[in-house]
């Protein structure tokens, strides 16, 4: 029988899960912006602040900085949720604004909007429903490594 278990990283550090879901809230509507107007400005952004959170520097980071500030206008509750999933998928949305940016360069445009796309859909699952979906990836992950070994 198949082990479908689902694992996350965690480093036991809590975060507000309501408010990474406002940021996920705000890199969909950055990257649809994005697939509407094709700037490459907008994935240019999303690397940096993917970065930003992703490489525990969440002061620079733009959409974090939102996000506060919305937790606090609307006083949203806090939600303890570890950090790590939340720093595992800011790295994969840091590598799909990297390949984004990448394909748009040499003229690859209907390859950068189908990652734009793909980074859309995770953020909205994640914003919209609390599906996380790096922590599938970060299972298969964590399974690929060990079969390696």
């Amino acid at each position: 029988m198949a082990n479908n278990t689902v694992v996350c990283p965690v480093d036991f550090i809590s975060v507000n899960e309501n408010k990474a879901r406002l940021t996920a809230g705000l890199v969909v509507i950055f990257t649809a912006l994005y697939i509407l107007t094709k700037l490459w400005l907008i994935p240019l952004f999303l690397l940096f602040d993917f970065f930003a959170w992703g490489f525990n520097l969440p002061s620079y980071s733009l959409l974090n900085i939102i996000s506060d500030k919305l937790v606090a206008i609307f006083s949203i509750g806090n939600k303890p949720t570890d950090r790590a999933p939340k720093r595992f998928a800011a790295k994969i949305g840091f590598l799909f604004s990297l390949a984004v940016i990448v394909c748009v360069a040499p003229g690859l445009k209907n390859t950068a909007i189908i990652l734009a796309i793909v980074l859309v859909t995770f953020a909205l699952l994640e914003s919209g429903f609390g599906f996380c979906a790096s922590c599938h990836v970060y299972s298969f992950y964590s399974k690929f490594l060990k079969k390696k070994s």
